[in-house]
């Protein structure tokens, strides 16, 4: 090319190199997708949202026996639990002292293990302070809160209003049934939890060591249902605070 001749762009296709055999490759690649996929997926399972399902029906008729819902992590590192909002827990055996006595509750790692899907299968392993509750969020620190023998609630001396209640507690003549009644204070830096079918549901009125759920016990919101399809939709709250 002469000194006047214009500089080309060298535009013409070169030839892709042969890659590696993808056998040759070191199988640290493999493994370390995987590993990194693992810590993505039980990241956002610790820390931002997990499914759930309902395994019984103490939430009946709001929430029926097989329901998947999605539970949120993150509402309540800004903020306190809010009346009519539907939380998942850890079980009662995990902090009611007189359960965690009597079952020997159970430690992070241990439980972490018997969530896992293969592990958890197993019985041996199962361990009561692993498991996860879900009920409804009915009385706030200093809530003078009232439930009687058909499990209707009283806030501070008013009625709650409650629709999404339809089953209630059996009673006799004498108004006598087999729910326990309540009338107590909810401490600071705990609620009461119930569920919403009051005649069969084991919640804050029958714990042996106190009736209040520990703020911190507290896995995260329940605040989507994404199966069965015909129920798709937001999960509440669905009654007004307490007047």
């Amino acid at each position: 090319m002469s000194p006047t001749e214009p500089q080309r762009h060298d535009d013409t296709a070169r030839p892709i190199k042969p890659s590696r055999n993808p056998s040759e490759e070191s199988p640290w690649v493999f493994w370390r997708s995987v590993v990194i996929t693992l810590a993505v997926a039980l990241g956002i399972r610790q820390f931002l949202l997990e499914a759930r399902y309902i395994p019984s029906g103490s939430m009946l008729p709001g929430l029926q026996i097989q329901d998947r819902l999605l539970v949120e992590k993150l509402s309540y590192r800004g903020r306190a639990p809010r009346r009519g909002e539907i939380v998942v827990f850890h079980a009662p055996h995990h902090f009611d002292p007189v359960l965690v006595s009597q079952t020997g509750g159970g430690g992070p790692l241990q439980c972490l293990l018997v969530n896992l899907p293969l592990i958890g299968a197993l019985p041996d392993v199962q361990r009561p302070a692993c498991d996860a509750f879900i009920k409804r969020v009915i009385g706030l620190p200093g809530d003078h809160v009232v439930v009687d023998p058909l499990g209707r609630v009283k806030i501070d001396g008013r009625a709650l209003n409650e629709p999404y209640v339809k089953k209630y507690c059996p009673v006799d003549s004498r108004g006598m049934g087999p729910c326990r009644t309540l009338d107590a204070v909810v401490p600071s830096g705990h609620v009461l939890v119930l569920g919403d079918n009051r005649g069969n549901s084991w919640d804050g009125r029958f714990w042996p060591g106190g009736h209040f759920l520990p703020q911190r016990e507290i896995i995260g919101r329940a605040f989507w249902r994404f199966y069965p399809f015909q129920a798709w939709g937001s999960l509440g709250p669905t009654s007004p605070p307490a007047p």
